[in-house]
């Protein structure tokens, strides 16, 4: 039998944990029945790839945060990737898009429709109420989903992401972080 140590265990539970975020993604509710959410698991290298890429945004755009989240998800064993497309739901009236309805949002493929975001919403609560539930440390970045776009890790067609870096040590390392503009 002998002794395994939390170190051997700590990656595996987590990734555990993150498909049981995916299935609670997934099967939060969606506008119309229409899933247009994009899940993965992100780790090792794909990581970092993420991070560097991260890293060339802040210095691009002088956005010091992007730094600080890019050298925090280095410490996070899997990152919970979610995103949407963008495909309206073809409704007559609607206009919370700041179009007319569906069809003459359709002329403008860009400009989100307010069932997908809302959608990805719903998503990620569900998603980080499972990690919260096993006490998994978590925190929703905008900034990894940004990384992820411009890398097109999840594919022409997804136009928002998010990123949830989990981990599980002494200290939630992506709370109480030090301040960047």
């Amino acid at each position: 039998m002998g002794i395994t140590r939390e170190e051997e265990l700590n990656a595996e539970a987590l990734k555990e944990v993150a498909k049981k975020m995916l299935i609670a993604a997934r099967t939060a509710p969606k506008a119309r029945g229409e899933d247009n959410l994009v899940l993965a698991l992100m780790e090792g290298d794909e990581i970092k790839k993420v991070s560097n890429r991260m890293k060339e945004i802040a210095a691009e755009y002088d956005m010091a945060f992007f730094t600080r989240d890019a050298e925090n998800i280095l410490t996070a064993p899997v990152v919970f990737l979610i995103g949407t497309k963008i495909k309206p739901m073809a409704l007559k009236k609607c206009g919370m898009c700041g179009f007319e309805n569906c069809a003459e949002k359709e002329k403008h493929p860009k400009h989100p429709c307010a069932y997908n975001t809302g959608d990805l919403g719903i998503a990620l609560g569900s998603a980080v109420s499972v990690a919260t539930n096993h006490r998994v440390d978590n925190r929703i970045m905008y900034t990894i989903g940004q990384a992820v776009m411009d890398l097109n890790l999840l594919g022409d067609d997804v136009k928002f992401v998010h990123g949830i870096p989990l981990s599980a040590t002494g200290k939630n390392p992506f709370f109480d972080r030090e301040p960047k503009k």
